[in-house]
């Protein structure tokens, strides 16, 4: 893939394991799941699960604008709660974050996320 671009700002938590904020191939852009990390602490935003969610739709625009995008350029996004009931308040907050038209998107419960955090979001963009 030669026309594989990393994408990495200071504006996002730096990644925590064997991955990059984000990879651009051609005019699509994978970005990695964003949890309620500061990023300039590498700390979990402290707060209830609405402080949190807002964390991390912020850590997924700095990522996309890095990319040459932002939040309204994106074609997909997954986002994985610890509990579905909190579903409700990600749509008010995605509500914040986007216009229509919405991306396509799939909520997903999972057991656990990284440093034991409510939420993580992932998204992919497509550049014009």
């Amino acid at each position: 893939m030669s026309n594989k671009q990393i994408i990495h700002t200071d504006k996002a938590p730096a990644a925590i394991g064997t991955y990059s904020q984000a990879v651009k191939v051609g005019t699509t852009v994978y970005l990695s799941g964003q949890i309620p990390l500061v990023p300039e602490t590498m700390e979990v935003v402290e707060g209830d699960f609405t402080t949190q969610t807002h964390q991390v739709f912020r850590n997924l625009q700095a990522v996309a604008e890095a990319a040459g995008g932002n939040l309204q350029d994106a074609a997909k996004i997954t986002i994985y709660l610890t509990d579905l009931g909190n579903f409700q308040l990600v749509n008010e907050v995605m509500a914040q974050y986007f216009e229509q038209p919405y991306p396509a998107r799939a909520a997903v419960g999972v057991k656990e996320l990284p440093k034991g955090v409510p939420v993580e979001v992932e998204a992919i963009l497509e550049l014009n």
